[in-house]
């Protein structure tokens, strides 16, 4: 299985990206371009960060009818990022119409994943607020088998539901995981967290890390301890 670090690049310019970049030296992390940064840059600062070197996780959660994340798909398969996302509950009909899209004519694609559950919603806000009844542990899975049935690569989900995502739909389909804090950190705005080891002994593939590393006075020594804890639990 993969087992990497994507840094969440959640800046609003891509000379602010740059600048936080330039603090690696030569390492080349996998990047993750949001929709804050995306709206204000546009495809320009994927394109430069494919020219560094950096793989690139384009994160714009697309959930609209079929026809038009369809051919949305298509303009960002041209891209060359590494791996997208759409929202799972816009339906498997969606998710199809997003495959065809992003596959280009010789066949090749970046991999595409579905959002089950946003890592900021509880099991409360789903019931109350979403309108969705039963445990969140139960929507994750249904939105996982879903994408899997649709022919997608894996989904997003929180660390604590990787492992059951595996059992359910195969070692390989993937497990990208936000929600991610040091032990010794405040929790933020997220509700469904583990530390990096965590993430790890519970089967994540990929571990979506952003102010841990991005608001620390050393971001490169906080990407590798990140790499390093990561690693280690996924080994235990």
């Amino acid at each position: 299985m993969p087992y990497d670090v994507i840094i969440a690049c959640d800046f609003g310019s891509a000379a602010e990206t740059l600048a936080f970049l330039n603090r690696f030296g030569s390492d080349r992390p996998y990047v993750k371009v949001g929709m804050e940064l995306y709206y204000a840059e546009g495809p320009a600062v994927v394109r430069a960060l494919k020219a560094r070197g950096h793989r690139v996780f384009l994160d714009l959660k697309l959930h609209d009818i079929p026809n038009t994340v369809k051919k949305t798909m298509a303009v960002l398969s041209a891209l060359d990022a590494d791996m997208v996302n759409l929202h799972a509950a816009g339906s498997r009909a969606m998710m199809e119409a997003a495959l065809e899209g992003l596959t280009r004519p010789d066949g090749a694609r970046p991999r595409l994943i579905a959002v089950t559950m946003l890592t900021s919603i509880s099991e409360s806000a789903m019931n109350r607020e979403l309108g969705i009844g039963g445990r969140l542990s139960d929507t994750v899975m249904h939105y996982a088998e879903n994408a899997r049935s649709a022919g997608l690569d894996g989904v997003v989900c929180s660390p604590l539901e990787a492992g059951d995502v595996h059992a359910a739909c195969g070692p390989g389909f993937l497990t990208v995981t936000p929600g991610i804090r040091f032990a010794d950190r405040d929790a933020g705005d997220q509700v469904r967290i583990t530390t990096p080891a965590a993430a790890g002994a519970l089967g994540a593939d990929y571990i979506v890390v952003g102010r841990p590393i991005t608001a620390a006075a050393d971001p490169r020594a906080a990407y590798r301890r990140c790499l390093e804890e990561f690693m280690g639990g996924a080994q235990i």
